[in-house]
């Protein structure tokens, strides 16, 4: 058998009620291991879990916007020639992030 890292073992009795809170609680942190939890919850007392979905979606539209971005520079680039269209669409573009980044704040 292989060497443990922790040669301790701790045990603990609970009721169904109890055990299911855990597993609640443990799914809402989206762990599956239950020695890690307790581990974290015994040293620690609490756990924090922080909620970066919004901050994806943000990522990924200021994303999207900064490939029109590129692709106006490219044709901008490749023409030599700035339209007024351009420059009207690459600041539509950048009103647009910090439109988002303000809402987000």
């Amino acid at each position: 058998m292989a060497e443990r890292k922790r040669a301790i073992q701790l045990k603990l009795w609970v009721d169904e009620n109890e055990k299911n809170l855990i597993e609640k609680k443990m799914k809402i942190l989206g762990t599956r291991n239950f020695g890690a939890y307790a581990r974290k919850m015994l040293i620690d007392g609490y756990i924090i879990k922080v909620d970066y979905s919004e901050q994806r979606k943000l990522a990924a539209e200021v994303n999207k916007i900064g490939v029109n971005i590129n692709q106006i520079c490219k044709r901008i680039d490749s023409t030599d020639r700035v339209y007024s269209e351009d420059v009207a669409e690459l600041r539509k573009r950048m009103d647009e992030v910090w439109r988002l980044l303000k809402s987000k704040l």
